[in-house]
């Protein structure tokens, strides 16, 4: 009798493992799935393999506007594709050394040091009134896109 219990017990456990296993294998393809078109372009980051591309939240339309917005003050973006990659970003981070907003070393990274806090700083100096954490929330996201609502 005992044995049935002790069988039955294993029987439930592995089921619900291996539901929850299965469950957590899928839940990346169904919510990738699910965005709507016309969602910002995000490039999930792979192990030794460098992230070609943060758009921060912008639509491909929008981050070809901050790349305009990079190009006609003088920092060169590289291709006006709205895939704002390393080239982009290294534009941006001159161009906020050169504002003062203390970038540091440009490295191209979108990071919390190097872009977003300068970032923040540039939007605050461009008449938004957004938090300066270094971390790019909502308040962040909605300021750089109405920033770039405009452009080429």
């Amino acid at each position: 009798m005992r044995s049935n219990v002790l069988a039955r017990t294993l029987v439930g456990v592995s089921a619900v493992v291996g539901l929850a296993v299965g469950s957590l294998a899928t839940a990346g393809t169904s919510f990738a799935a699910s965005q709507p078109a016309g969602k910002p372009a995000v490039s999930a980051p792979t192990i030794g393999i460098p992230t070609p591309s943060n758009n921060l939240g912008l639509t491909t339309e929008r981050a070809k506007n901050w790349q305009c917005r990079l190009r006609d003050n003088g920092y060169d973006p590289g291709p006006i594709n709205g895939i704002l990659g390393r080239e982009s970003w290294i534009a941006a981070q001159h161009m906020f050394n050169d504002l003062g907003l203390r970038v540091g070393p440009v490295d191209g990274d979108p990071g919390a040091g190097t872009t977003i806090v300068p970032l923040q700083r540039y939007l605050n100096l461009v008449g938004y009134s957004i938090v300066v954490d270094g971390i790019f929330g909502a308040q962040s996201r909605i300021a750089f896109s109405d920033l770039n609502s405009t452009g080429c």
